[in-house]
């Protein structure tokens, strides 16, 4: 089985763990390494501020500041402890062709990805991939979202739904790209024993994954193999949901220690 990965270049557990298990049971055939300009996240700035209004939008500063001074110091240093964990169990990245790009739908992507010939392309991208370059894997582009979807689709589903205290779908979503927004087939979903008091969204967005390596892997190898059937979830609702707002997550942390032994204490 041929695999290509996409990610951001500067996210250490993709670019470095993700890509090692990726060629721990495959044939990792390339990277393409998105490198985003300045000017593409202020325009991801400007289209949720106009989503949410410029009072909702104070929200959303206020969480990215809080998360910034209470809370990155710490998922730095738990992100540096998995890497290592990940490194001791699948070992170094391979040398594989590498393209750099700002954009996951460049001209010169297509032409990549379609040289590596790959039967799968897992894309851990914030950038929507256009119909030329999620149609060139032979069995399609697949995402391992962060939340359960269809309820929880967009970037930060574990937020919504822990806020939201929809417990039982805090998890993460294996599907394969189609023209909407996580809309595709979904081929499984997963969760872990997660401590939503002690926890903060972020750690627990990226132990979904990191839980769930094995299970995960076995899933791709079925869809690579055309054994694997979608998971059918029809008549269930649909929600996208954006950027995560202090308010919040602060009721969500009061509701979490509320549930907890009273030793329990939040970030």
């Amino acid at each position: 089985m041929r695999t290509v990965l996409m990610c951001h270049a500067d996210d250490a557990f993709d670019r470095q763990g993700l890509a090692a298990w990726l060629a721990s049971f495959s044939d990792l055939a390339g990277l393409v390494l998105i490198e985003e300009t300045g000017e593409q996240k202020r325009a991801r700035v400007r289209r949720e501020l106009k989503r949410v209004g410029p009072w909702r939008f104070l929200d959303v500063l206020a969480m990215r500041v809080y998360y910034r001074l209470r809370l990155a110091a710490a998922d730095r240093a738990w992100m540096d402890a998995s890497l290592e964990e990940l490194r001791a169990r699948f070992g170094g990245v391979p040398g594989v062709p590498e393209l750099r790009v700002s954009s996951a739908n460049a001209p010169e992507v297509a032409g990549f990805v379609a040289a590596c010939k790959p039967d799968v392309m897992i894309a851990r991208s914030k950038q929507l991939l256009s119909r030329k370059i999620f149609r060139i894997p032979l069995h399609g582009c697949l995402v391992m979202h962060p939340g359960i979807c269809p309820e929880y689709r967009n970037a930060h589903g574990c937020f919504w739904a822990l806020a939201e205290r929809d417990l039982d779908r805090v998890g993460l979503t294996l599907l394969r790209i189609d023209a909407g927004v996580d809309t595709g087939p979904v081929y499984g979903h997963y969760t872990y024993a997660f401590d939503e008091a002690n926890e903060s969204h972020v750690r627990v967005q990226y132990r979904m994954v990191l839980e769930n390596l094995e299970a995960l892997a076995q899933r791709i190898r079925d869809i690579a193999a055309g054994t694997a059937r979608p998971v059918d979830v029809t008549g269930r609702q649909s929600g996208a949901w954006g950027q995560p707002w202090l308010s919040r997550y602060l009721r969500w942390k009061r509701a979490a220690l509320a549930r907890q032994p009273a030793t329990a204490t939040a970030e």
